[in-house]
């Protein structure tokens, strides 16, 4: 079974299937790909390249799912600007999902439509796809340290939930539903290579930070504005909250290690990954106000470190 939604059928320009069977091919930029996504390495050229975009689908009709996928576009690239409320901070979903969800080894969301509802440890349930965004809007980008009233925050029903979820699903066409794709879970330290987190070092992760950080993130972790783009930032109150995936220290290493520095990714060691993510997750960020709810089910994980200890 396939994920079809709507009357969507569109191919990524000039993709190609290698001798391998895995397909290979070009962005219409130029730009390398990996299957359907975009390399893992890039350049200050192509980093911002959006293999597939909404924007430029002309299978897309005025209908209101057609504009609602343009609009999850929209949002999920450029979250601040278009639902400010959502993103108090300043944090977008496509600084963690890289190239609108597009790029290896950056969280990449194609294909993942068809794996929900899928069980989710921290709140010992079921997730849909909904409530997996709404989290996200709540969590890494702190919706609830903005000026929303707890009636207002964004639930699985929310327009805005939904708009990401109609861009997600037409992102996921073509893809089989209830198969992992290959380029999920990637962003993982391997279990056997986890250092124990009272044996980690902030002081080695500032070292770190010094020096392969602080062009994009500055000396004061809060971003440089490098032409039109400027780095998220990885602390203080523009940042995740505490109760976000990346406020762990081994999900954060994880994502460190495979998709930085930037433009450069994969040249960290797992343990420099991990120095460096405890480095971050020792400095104050914006308080979830409902971690209470969290690991009712479930044991708290050794590295949620923001979660006071039973």
């Amino acid at each position: 079974m396939t994920l079809r939604p709507g009357a969507f059928v569109v191919l990524v320009a000039h993709l190609t299937i290698g001798c391998t069977g895995a397909p290979v091919g070009h962005t219409s930029s130029g730009q390398a790909m990996k299957g359907p996504l975009i390399a893992a390495s890039t350049t200050m050229a192509t980093a911002w390249v959006f293999p597939k975009t909404p924007l430029a689908d002309a299978s897309l009709d005025a209908l209101p799912l057609s504009e609602e996928i343009r609009r999850g576009f929209r949002i999920f690239t450029n979250t601040p600007r278009e639902v400010p409320q959502l993103a108090p901070g300043g944090m977008s979903c496509s600084n963690c999902h890289m190239n609108g969800g597009q790029r290896e080894k950056s969280l990449p969301l194609v294909g993942v439509v068809g794996l929900f509802p899928e069980y989710n440890r921290r709140a010992g349930r079921l997730f849909s796809l909904g409530d997996r965004i709404a989290e996200c809007f709540l969590r890494s980008e702190n919706t609830t340290g903005g000026t929303l009233s707890p009636e207002e925050l964004p639930t699985p029903t929310s327009p805005e939930v939904l708009a990401v979820s109609a861009y997600l699903t037409w992102l996921s066409r073509g893809s089989e539903v209830g198969k992992n794709p290959w380029w999920r879970g990637q962003n993982t330290i391997a279990p056997a290579a986890l250092i124990p987190v009272n044996k980690l070092d902030p002081r080695k992760g500032e070292a770190i930070y010094s020096d392969r950080c602080v062009t994009c993130h500055g000396p004061d972790g809060q971003g440089v504005e490098i032409g039109d783009k400027k780095a998220g930032p990885l602390w203080g109150p523009g940042s995740w909250n505490d109760g976000a995936g990346a406020a762990r220290i081994y999900t954060l290493a994880g994502m460190i290690r495979y998709s930085m520095p930037y433009l450069d990714p994969g040249n960290m060691t797992d343990e420099e990954a991990q120095q460096l993510a405890a480095f971050i997750n020792s400095k104050p960020r914006p308080v979830f106000p409902f971690k209470d709810r969290d690991y009712r089910t479930e044991k708290l994980p050794a590295d949620a470190v923001y979660y006071a200890l039973p």
